[in-house]
C-alpha cells in the first residue's frame, strides 16, 4: 500500500495516560500536556509531486510544514514551542517520521487503511498509539 493523502480526525481518547507519558518523555510542559488532553485534532496530508504537506488542526492551534521524503526538515514538535529536526521516509506503505529535539530522538509511524490511520509515537522507551478515522 502507498501512503495516502487525506484528512483524519482523532478517535483515541485525548486524555489517554500513555499519551501523556509520551508527551512528558518528549519534554512537553505540563501546561501543554494539559491542553493536549482537551483537544481532538485532525491531521491532513497532501502531496504536490515530491513535496508533502502535513497540517495539524485543532481548536487551540494549527501548524503546517512541508517535506520531501529522505530530506532533513525543521518541524514543530507537539505544540511545545520547540522545533525538531525530522526526516520522513516511506517503508512498506507506512510514513515514518524520525525526529530529534532537545537531544531526544523519537519516531512517529503512520499506518493507513482506506478508512483509518494509526500513529505510533515512540521516544525514550515510551510508546503511545493514537487512532484516527479518515474523513476526507
Amino acid at each position: 500500500m502507498i501512503v495516502q493523502t487525506g484528512k483524519w480526525d482523532l478517535l483515541s481518547d485525548p486524555k489517554d495516560p500513555v499519551w501523556d507519558q509520551f508527551l512528558q518523555a518528549a519534554g512537553v510542559s505540563a501546561a501543554h500536556r494539559e491542553a493536549q488532553a482537551m483537544i481532538r485534532p485532525s491531521e491532513e496530508l497532501s502531496r504536490d509531486g515530491d513535496r508533502w504537506t502535513w497540517t495539524h488542526l485543532s481548536e487551540l492551534w494549527t501548524y503546517r510544514f512541508t517535506f520531501t521524503l529522505g530530506e532533513q526538515v525543521s518541524t514543530p514538535l507537539f505544540t511545545n514551542g520547540f522545533e525538531a529536526t525530522s526526516v520522513f521516509t516511506e517503508e512498506d506503505g507506512k510514513l515514518i517520521q524520525s525526529f530529534e529535539s532537545e537531544g531526544k530522538k523519537g519516531t512517529i509511524v503512520h499506518e493507513q487503511t482506506p478508512e483509518s490511520m494509526t500513529a505510533i509515537y515512540s521516544i525514550q522507551g515510551v510508546t503511545a498509539v493514537r487512532k484516527y478515522k479518515k474523513v476526507a
